[in-house]
């Protein structure tokens, strides 16, 4: 998704619905979505109606997903790879709670560095939470991390840097004190993942099968 060089405005538009890609602007008056409606970009965009084929919505759904979390396709590919194997091992082990293929999907891309750091509300969006990884104000159990894709393991610790917590825009954001899930425990500026998300803690309107649906043709 680095290079995507569309206004995020007009992704949202294009799925219909706010993605909360801006942050504070996606929660005033200002957003396209509010002013314009769920009207599909360009000069024809009105005129894109009528009935949607099954390809269709897999695709559109499976766009979504990729531009809520802000990944790639090739990123999306690998972590539905990654779940299929990972409940193939889980079943030879007759392990009870599995759990299905979409919502494993789901909880690879929930428990994410950037994804857990905005759940736990040290960030208004994805977006912001991953620029605070890629400038160094993130620490993992007290060391330095990096990479936004980071998985998170269970009792893994997030914190936000001494350096990081001076960032006016942050400091004012964390003032708002936002309530995580019930899968993350958070104490000022830590938080810890003290399990996996399931589904119904997942606050995000994704129809999940329909992405295993389009990767397993």
């Amino acid at each position: 998704m680095a290079r995507n060089l569309d206004t995020k405005c007009k992704l949202c538009r294009r799925e219909g619905r706010k993605l909360f890609l801006k942050a504070y602007r996606c929660s005033t008056p200002k957003c396209p979505i509010e002013k314009k409606g769920a009207v599909v970009p360009g000069m024809h965009g009105q005129k894109r109606k009528g009935k949607i084929s099954d390809f269709g919505r897999q695709m559109r759904e499976k766009q979504k997903v990729r531009r809520i979390y802000w990944i790639s396709e090739r990123q999306l590919r690998k972590y539905f790879t990654d779940t299929k194997k990972k409940i193939f091992s889980l079943r030879k082990t007759k392990n009870t709670q599995i759990g299905g293929a979409g919502e494993n999907l789901l909880r690879c891309l929930e428990t994410r560095l950037d994804s857990v750091i905005f759940r736990a509300g040290f960030a208004p969006s994805r977006l912001v939470a991953r620029q605070l990884v890629n400038h160094g104000q993130i620490q993992v159990n007290g060391k330095k991390l990096n990479i936004p894709s980071f998985q998170l393991k269970k009792d893994q610790v997030v914190t936000i840097s001494s350096k990081g917590l001076e960032i006016p825009s942050l400091k004012s954001f964390l003032e708002k004190k936002i309530i995580p899930p019930k899968w993350l425990e958070k104490k000022g500026a830590a938080v810890r993942m003290i399990r996996l998300p399931e589904r119904k803690e997942m606050d995000i309107d994704i129809d999940e099968q329909l992405i295993i649906e389009f990767y397993s043709k």
